[in-house]
């Protein structure tokens, strides 16, 4: 098994662009979405406990489609919602999502 490294989210409170560009670096077969999977391995990067858990929550709560996966500006933008919710996380509203 090979150590990937990972940049770490931005400080402080990371613009909805920052968060797109960190989140995209776990997209592993680069498909353009992101699997339950590939955003447990992105939780886990934050030290988040019950990393699986919340991965399955979130992808549950941004999956629109039902395909399983996070793709899309829609489905994205729920997974931003969702991490501001439940994770603690902050993000600015600038731009486009």
């Amino acid at each position: 098994m090979a150590f990937m490294r990972y940049r770490a989210l931005p400080q402080g409170e990371p613009t909805v662009e920052e968060f797109r560009a960190w989140l995209a670096q776990f997209d592993a077969d680069r498909d353009g979405r992101i699997s339950r999977d590939e955003l447990q391995q992105a939780l886990r990067s934050l030290n988040v406990w019950f990393a699986w858990w919340k991965a399955r929550d979130g992808v549950r709560a941004a999956d629109a489609n039902g395909d399983g996966g996070v793709a899309g500006d829609d489905e994205v933008a729920r997974l931003f919602a969702f991490a501001q919710r439940h994770l603690n996380v902050k993000i600015t509203q600038l731009g486009y999502y």
